[in-house]
């Protein structure tokens, strides 16, 4: 746990933080979070996680008076604080004590910086195993795409697949369609050509997912450049998922990392492929020349 968050207006010790018993993102859900990684002191393309947070919060109605400035230096505030160089960040915003009529929104905005805790090396080694989610993804729901403190549903999932010796559960729409894992992104590559569900499916626009996009397209580098490979977006079905060459999965802090299983179904030769690795060399790449030298 952090010696200190930021918590509203200003640092404070983590035993003497609280928020009111009114919160409406404790009680009813009502709050956004964004999960971020450090390198070298640097937060990775934080001004991308900062620019998720606020959209969604304009679009879901949770009213505050942050802006990208003020919330960029809360969170080195947070960073610098725990004397940390290489962590896990965690910004929730809350829409904060339910207000009375005519009164001002009073949000919530919490902020922990703590010590990275990588995945074990063998993951990204020898690959993990997914399996599929029993639950169906509701395309209606206007909280999909949107990173929510409403989880519960996802962290059961996630439960259930820990229990199964599994790293991730997929999620399908409700008309079928491949979404996302609980806390990842993913992607399958098939004839050397990187797939992808759409946003729109929805799915939350990751800021890994984001990077692999741009990664693909173009390489993270000069030197990389010739390397490109040819990415698509679209919908894709249960029979592309088992027909696919490679999976991988992303997010932050996983950065990229292969998959081999789904279920008892194994996923190309059973080992992390070529393009996947070649995805990871790019990703470590890029997070080393973004995370270079002062903030």
């Amino acid at each position: 746990m952090a010696d200190k968050i930021f918590l509203n207006d200003k640092l404070v010790d983590t035993e003497a933080a609280g928020i009111s018993v009114g919160d409406s993102g404790f009680l009813y859900g009502a709050g956004l979070f964004e999960t971020m990684r450090a390198y070298n002191g640097i937060v990775f393309r934080l001004d991308d996680h900062l620019d998720r947070l606020l959209t969604s919060a304009k679009t879901l109605f949770i009213e505050h008076s942050y802006n990208k400035e003020y919330l960029t230096e809360a969170v080195y505030k947070a960073l610098e604080a725990n004397n940390l160089t290489d962590a896990r960040i965690r910004l929730t915003l809350s829409a904060g004590a339910i207000p009375q009529a005519q009164a001002k929104p009073n949000p919530t905005l919490l902020i922990t910086a703590t010590k990275l805790q990588p995945y074990p090396a063998e993951y990204y080694k020898k690959g993990v195993l997914v399996v599929l989610c029993p639950t169906r993804q509701n395309t209606s729901d206007p909280a999909c795409g949107h990173k929510t403190t409403s989880y519960l549903s996802r962290m059961l999932a996630l439960k259930q697949a820990h229990e199964k010796k599994a790293a991730e559960a997929l999620w399908f729409t409700i008309d079928g369609r491949l979404a996302e894992g609980c806390i990842s992104n993913v992607f399958l590559v098939k004839d050397s050509k990187i797939f992808t569900p759409t946003t729109n499916t929805p799915v939350l626009p990751g800021i890994a997912r984001k990077t692999v996009c741009e990664m693909a397209i173009a390489g993270p580098s000069t030197s990389l450049r010739t390397g490109k490979i040819e990415l698509i977006e679209k919908d894709l079905s249960i029979d592309d998922l088992l027909g696919t060459d490679e999976v991988f999965i992303t997010n932050v802090i996983m950065q990229v990392m292969p998959v081999v299983g789904i279920e008892k179904h194994t996923v190309g030769e059973g080992k992390p492929g070529a393009i996947t690795k070649k995805i990871q060399d790019y990703y470590d790449e890029f997070a080393k020349n973004n995370c270079r030298g002062k903030k």
